[in-house]
């Protein structure tokens, strides 16, 4: 999976843990998935997908579907309905679901300078694609683990949720670089404005 920080609206992150998380990341701090050459980039910088797999064949149902599976994610994750959202045991239905369909089949094969390489076996279909986030998501919600790993971030008005797999589990933000900076910098301007009161 590809790491990254956000600096810009139109960034992708892929900075949560789990590629489900990722998508959820996809709604801060504007809508990511507006078209479908951005969604191509997210299938592949999430890593479900090999780099170089062709995707010229996802058209615009793909991000409306794929902003549906996230839209029934968000409630599981967060471990309650939130008003607007369908009511979590239809989340859980839908999710459970999608995950029913086989995810991309992936095969090794020889690269150019002779050591294996992932591809798939064929380009992924819409439905394949949305199977893999919905498996990682009841593997993340059905794994005790993993799930009180689960953090909101502290960050001021950041939805994103994070695994917290830091020495400690003491991990506060999304992002040290972002969330994290802007705290730090929020807190170094209150202290100089009382050192100055």
């Amino acid at each position: 999976m590809a790491l990254g920080t956000v600096t810009a609206p139109h960034e992708l992150r892929f900075d949560t843990g789990r590629v489900c998380l990722d998508l959820l990341a996809t709604t801060h701090p504007v809508e990511r998935l507006g078209s479908v050459e951005v969604l191509r980039a997210w299938i592949t910088g999430s890593g479900l997908v090999p780099a170089g797999t062709v995707l010229a064949h996802a058209d615009a149902s793909w991000p409306v579907a794929f902003r549906e599976l996230r839209g029934w994610l968000a409630p599981l994750v967060r471990g309650r309905p939130a008003p607007g959202v369908p009511s979590y045991d239809l989340a859980l239905a839908r999710v459970n679901e999608l995950a029913r369909a086989a995810p991309p089949a992936p095969r090794a094969v020889p690269g150019e300078d002779g050591a294996l390489v992932r591809r798939l076996d064929g380009p992924p279909g819409r439905a394949a694609l949305l199977a893999a986030v919905a498996r990682d998501a009841v593997d993340l919600l059905t794994d005790p683990v993993a799930r009180a790993r689960l953090r909101q971030c502290e960050g001021d008005n950041c939805p994103i949720v994070y695994v917290d797999t830091s020495r400690g589990r003491r991990r506060r933000w999304c992002s040290s670089e972002t969330c994290g900076n802007r705290e730090r910098v929020a807190r170094h301007r209150r202290r100089a404005a009382l050192a100055r009161a």
